[in-house]
């Protein structure tokens, strides 16, 4: 018997393992970098141990550190979550050799899955069908998806149209790798258009007991990353699913598989389906599976590692319902799903029945360049697909995350999208309803607006004013007004002459008045005099004047214009910024080269994925300011451009 849990990993999953350890009366231990020195795992588990810096190479990917936490903090058996070492076979041995359980398959079943080519040979010698694919793209068609071999989750993933792109795509995927999982092996296979990603849970216990949970469909995904799963898979039949979930069998009987792991496959237009590759761990999605069956996951893991059978056989399983899963992720669609940094301000759970959160953040958490930038998993559970896709798009607009942009507005729109709701996704379902997805942003209304200066007068009696300045007051009384920027657009709001409570909204010159209303638990309410409507919103402010606006399903950024401009403010020169905090990987040009337009510049590194700066026009590089391996924060320059007549 378990008497305390190493969680070999951080953010919403190792608070989720943390809390089913809790449940069984077992302990556990975290483990933390210096960046993670107050995250919200530290606090989730009975005690938390540092094994580093920030980079993960140092810290969350050393074995010998994650080892030597284990032993510090008195832990019997490790678990490793998902991502990082999850499915390292290296990382299981060693847990073995110090004399701790590692909660998942023996290292020899992790080592002959983990290798995606060698699985291939597996699942056809237990009669699975499978992609064709080859180490180098040899005699495989075109289109083809390079992948790497020792993990999943995006890293290291990308689909190649013309043969003369693949070398440049094998390089950028083997740095990604190697960064997120210490491996940079890659597989290139056939890449299957408008297909659907489905996968099969499957549980095994060390007696031969093979059972699985069923299947769910991760076919809504970005960068090869799933941002949308569900089960039961829409429009499965049970024909499908039956043989899927036998296939998924026949392999882990193949290897006599032992705790959770998933079978992923490939489900064709015409019906047919094929093998890509085992998950030997946990998966992100799995709570879907576990609303369906009502089984714990995490449980069933440390059931199986400490011998225990599994106690149920397939014919005792069954879904019942309908489970959606999204993940918030702090990153900005509209930007090619760039991913963002910075300070959760205001943080805000919603409380629907069916709702399942699962979170790695709080208010106050600080979202860094070093790691995967989801915040959030939101699931909901219903009788039917359509209640349960209405109830998760009413949590998101109910969620309250300001301070760093996310996904929340994409995820409401997919949830509600018509094509989604009559279940006709694959793979390229963003990349198909895009203008849909994200269209252009309306402008803000004049009550959103007023909401920023209500906000701002509320702070100022709290405030201590370091200089005082001529146009500015040192009483609570009302105040100047305020100048924001939004998308270039130019707004101002003051207050009305003798109208107390009342904003007058000037955006490009067109003016709406509107009125202060009080607000419940935080929020401000604003009443449209024009119109009578009242709304209420959530309005949080950072360090470097920047107001984040909740406004329902929108979530709306405004830069504050100062009032008084600092002459000595200067912007660095240059063509090109970072478009995000990171690290530089390479630098493409050097000065005086000529670069056409849409040519890579520089790329960088943030949250364990690559990312292009592009040129924006035909130009010649004037002066680089950065080197490979520097550190950036956002808006930093990058390059300087002169533009080339190309008329």
């Amino acid at each position: 018997m378990m008497r305390r849990v190493l969680i070999a990993n951080r953010g919403e999953v190792a608070c989720r393992i943390a809390r089913t350890c809790r449940a069984m009366g077992i302990s556990s231990a975290a483990v933390f970098s210096d960046a993670d020195a107050d995250a919200l795992h530290v606090h989730a588990a009975d005690l938390a141990v540092r094994v580093g810096p920030p980079p993960s190479r140092d810290s969350y990917l050393a074995i010998e550190r994650l080892v030597a936490a284990a032993r510090a903090a008195g832990c019997d058996a490790v678990h490793p979550g998902y991502g990082f070492l999850a499915e390292n076979a290296d990382f299981a041995r060693a847990c073995g050799d110090a004399g701790l359980t590692f909660i998942g398959p023996t290292p020899e079943v992790i080592a002959a899955l983990g290798s995606k080519e060698n699985a291939r040979r597996i699942a056809l010698r237990a009669g699975v069908p499978v992609v064709p694919s080859s180490s180098d793209g040899g005699d495989i068609p075109y289109p083809v998806l390079v992948k790497a071999s020792a993990g999943g989750g995006g890293k290291g993933m990308r689909i190649v149209s013309r043969p003369a792109d693949l070398p440049s795509a094998l390089e950028a995927a083997r740095r990604e790798a190697a960064a997120a999982f210490g491996d940079d092996t890659l597989l290139v296979e056939r890449y299957l258009e408008s297909a659907r990603h489905v996968e099969i849970q499957i549980l095994g216990d060390q007696h031969g007991n093979l059972v699985h949970l069923f299947e769910r469909d991760c076919s809504i995904q970005r960068r090869h990353q799933k941002i949308i799963e569900e089960t039961p898979a829409p429009g499965l039949t049970p024909a499908q699913r039956e043989a899927m979930g036998a296939a998924a069998l026949l392999l882990a009987r193949e290897v006599g598989y032992t705790s959770a792991g998933t079978v992923e496959m490939l489900l064709a237009a015409d019906g047919s389906f094929y093998f890509l590759e085992v998950n030997t761990r946990l998966q992100v999605e799995h709570p879907v599976t576990e609303l369906a069956t009502g089984l714990d996951l995490v449980r069933e893991q440390i059931r199986i590692a400490e011998g225990e059978p599994l106690g149920y056989c397939q014919a005792d399983l069954a879904q019942r319902g309908h489970a959606i899963e999204c993940r918030l992720y702090a990153e900005d669609p509209a930007r090619g799903y760039l991913p963002a940094s910075g300070r959760l301000i205001d943080w805000q759970l919603p409380d629907l029945a069916g709702l399942r959160v699962d979170a790695g953040v709080a208010a106050g958490s600080d979202v860094t360049i070093h790691y995967d930038p989801m915040l959030a998993k939101l699931v909901c559970h219903a009788a039917t697909r359509s209640e349960a896709a209405r109830r998760l798009a009413r949590a998101l607009e109910e969620l309250v995350a300001l301070g760093v942009t996310t996904n929340r507005e994409l995820l409401i729109a997919v949830l509600r999208h018509e094509r989604f709701l009559a279940g006709e996704v694959d793979t390229h379902f963003l990349e198909r309803h895009a203008a849909e997805l994200l269209p252009p942003h309306a402008a803000p209304t004049g009550a959103a607006l007023a909401a920023v200066l209500a906000a701002a007068e509320a702070r100022r009696p709290h405030q201590r004013v370091p200089d005082l300045t001529l146009g500015w007051r040192n009483n609570p009384g009302a105040g100047p007004g305020i100048r924001l920027d939004h998308a270039g657009v130019a707004i101002e709001i003051h207050h009305r002459e003798r109208s107390p409570g009342v904003f007058a909204v000037a955006i490009d010159g067109r003016e709406s008045a509107v009125r202060v209303r009080p607000g419940a638990s935080g929020a401000i309410a604003i009443e449209d005099l024009a119109t009578g409507l009242v709304q209420t919103y959530r309005v949080a402010r950072d360090q470097a004047g920047r107001h984040f606006v909740k406004d329902g399903a929108r979530d709306l950024t405004f830069a504050e214009e100062p009032r008084f401009p600092q002459v000595s403010a200067e912007m660095a020169a240059g063509g090109m910024t970072a478009p995000m905090p990171g690290r530089v990987v390479k630098v493409l040009v050097g000065e005086g080269e000529e670069c056409a337009a849409g040519q890579p510049l520089v790329i960088l590194e943030a949250m364990k994925m690559e990312h292009a700066v592009l040129a924006p026009a035909a130009g010649r590089v004037t002066r680089l300011f950065v080197r490979a391996g520097d550190p950036v924060d956002a808006g930093a320059a990058l390059v300087a451009l002169d533009p080339l007549d190309v008329s």
